[in-house]
């Protein structure tokens, strides 16, 4: 993929369409079920302004007269579609939805939002799937509500997941 992303061959729309469709989708398998931590989160931006780098390639630079990397706004403002996080974050509170719906008949349910039986190891405490639900309804502004009711409610949910995609991401 590195050689189709820095081809000249290839226009910068063919290359975005290639990210969109084959790239984005192996990188964002179930991500649903992630709960990130800042150290993931940190790796995922780097990997996807490396790739957007690649695919819009060098800046002539008028001041210094030379060739440079576009820097990470620059990027964002030439890549028109949501940013991996938004990406994340929408599918994850769309997937509470279902969960929450599903209740105590299926698997998936008791493993998502069962407590831990036993007791967490000293330190910094990991975050589970829950918390980042929690956090993203917290980042929206709607404060810490109770997802699985949140979820009941479909065109309240809705306006949720449409409002952490319109959410400002750094």
């Amino acid at each position: 993929m590195e050689n189709l992303s820095s081809s000249s061959l290839l226009s910068k729309n063919i290359k975005i369409k290639i990210y969109r469709t084959i790239i984005l989708p192996v990188v964002l398998n179930w991500c649903e079920t992630w709960s990130l931590t800042l150290r993931e989160e940190r790796r995922l931006r780097v990997f996807e302004n490396r790739v957007l780098r690649r695919i819009f390639g060098l800046k002539r630079d008028k001041v210094l007269e030379d060739w440079r990397e576009l820097h990470n706004e620059e990027l964002n403002d030439l890549y028109y579609s949501l940013s991996i996080f938004r990406v994340i974050k929408s599918r994850r509170m769309k997937w509470t939805r279902h969960v929450a719906r599903m209740r105590e008949r299926r698997g998936v349910y008791s493993v998502l939002a069962r407590k831990p039986e036993r007791k967490r190891p000293l330190g910094r405490l990991r975050l589970r799937w829950e918390d980042n639900i929690k956090m993203d309804l917290q980042e929206v502004g709607r404060g810490v509500l109770d997802w699985i009711d949140l979820a009941q409610d479909r065109e309240r949910c809705r306006a949720r997941v449409n409002a952490v995609i319109n959410l400002r991401v750094p």
